[in-house]
């Protein structure tokens, strides 16, 4: 137990001092983790219904997802409307972040709070508003409405981590590269970017992810031939209790969890010797 005694930060806190702290976070952890704990092992259940811990282990329900062409359909639908939020959030998002912290005027800090709202606003209420939106533009259980009402919700996501990474970055080398003949565009690309890239590779994943994983706005914007996985879900466990619904999340999990590993193994800075 000697490590107690061993400084913890620079200011000399020793391990002990923390001890408390340590205690909190392994709770907090544990409150997150368990429930999914719970439901990967619910998955390999053979039961027809959901049981913890499962007398029987078998892969019937992802045998029964994977052959399920309403459950495949869903998954298609998910995935190419989080890749085209990806594509289309990331971008807007680094571009307003970057537009933004260079801009020295005061309304910055209101076009700023402006372009977070749909994260701070219930989003039942955000999705009442683009569903009304969308039946005038006829955009109703449509791919292109699905991607753009989550764009909506990434693009928040996407200008808070930049705008983060930005302000720990020394803007004066793109300065110098501007001084030596590139345009701003071009020292963004080739100086800035590189960079800040830790960041926007965050940024995609988890705007990659919130279209992947949301259901209230896809609830009011998806539907028939486009539903998305989450709304399939969400109205399969209205009707009965499917342990199919147990072996989507862990599928869920597992691709949210390889995602952000990914980021944070392509997107960290490399070391330098």
């Amino acid at each position: 137990m000697g490590w107690l005694s061993r400084p913890a930060t620079e200011t000399q806190i020793t391990h002990r001092a923390r001890l408390w702290l340590y205690v909190v976070a392994v709770l907090v952890m544990a409150f997150l983790v368990l429930p999914t704990l719970i439901v990967v092992p619910m998955s390999f259940s053979a039961s027809q219904y959901l049981e913890f811990p499962p007398r029987e282990w078998s892969l019937r329900w992802y045998r029964s997802y994977l052959d399920s062409p309403e459950w495949m359909q869903a998954t298609a639908t998910s995935l190419k409307a989080a890749f085209l939020t990806m594509l289309v959030a990331t971008p807007m998002g680094t571009l307003a972040a970057y537009g933004l912290f260079l801009s020295r005027m005061r309304l910055g800090r209101l076009v700023f709070g402006l372009l977070v709202t749909p994260i701070i606003v219930p989003v039942i209420l955000v999705g009442i508003g683009v569903f009304y939106a969308y039946v005038k533009l006829k955009l109703v259980n449509s791919l292109a409405g699905i991607v753009l009402a989550h764009s909506m919700l990434a693009v928040p996501i996407v200008l808070m981590i930049v705008t983060s990474a930005l302000k720990s970055y020394d803007m004066s080398q793109e300065m110098v590269a501007r001084s030596l003949g590139a345009s701003r565009p071009r020292a963004f690309v080739l100086v800035t970017l590189p960079q800040i890239r830790f960041a926007v590779a965050t940024s995609a994943v988890l705007a990659f992810l919130t279209s992947f994983d949301e259901v209230i706005v896809a609830l009011f914007v998806s539907g028939g031939s486009n539903s998305t996985l989450t709304r399939s879900m969400f109205n399969a466990l209205r009707d009965q209790i499917d342990p199919t619904i147990a072996a989507i999340s862990t599928i869920m999990i597992l691709v949210t969890s390889l995602l952000l590993a990914l980021a944070q193994t392509v997107g960290q800075p490399k070391k330098r010797e």
